[in-house]
């Protein structure tokens, strides 16, 4: 992972955030999109930081080739699951995933809507 010097100190001070990002495969190399890294107050003050910018991902040759082969397919796309250390280097876990289907997605909306439901009736019973 390519990363300037204040986003490896936030991300040494757990201030980063990969929730709502997706891997971009693009002209043959990877990019991390949608990741957040909060600045700190003590990094550089000559450098403009911006939390949500462009990482471009280090991958070997082979990698690349087959994450493109895969997402090429309808309905798959690749995800980053988790950053860690491995000695000096930030190293980014993908996953190749497939999108949800359409009664999928209803089913967890309908799940989401019953457990709202559910806090609201045990607020309006610990509140009497």
């Amino acid at each position: 992972m390519v990363l300037l010097g204040w986003e490896v100190k936030s991300l040494r001070a757990g201030k980063a955030q990969i929730t709502d990002a997706y891997v971009l495969l693009k002209d043959g190399e990877a990019f991390l999109l949608g990741g957040h890294f909060q600045p700190l107050t003590e990094a550089s003050t000559h450098v403009i930081a911006d939390p949500t910018r462009t990482r471009k991902l280090l991958l070997h040759a082979k990698e690349l080739a087959k994450l493109i082969g895969e997402t090429s397919q309808a309905g798959q796309t690749c995800v980053p699951m988790a950053m860690y250390w491995k000695h000096n280097k930030v190293k980014c876990e993908i996953a190749l995933v497939k999108g949800k289907k359409l009664f999928d997605k209803r089913a967890t909306e309908k799940e989401r809507d019953w457990d709202r439901q559910k806090q609201r009736i045990m607020r309006e019973n610990n509140a009497s």
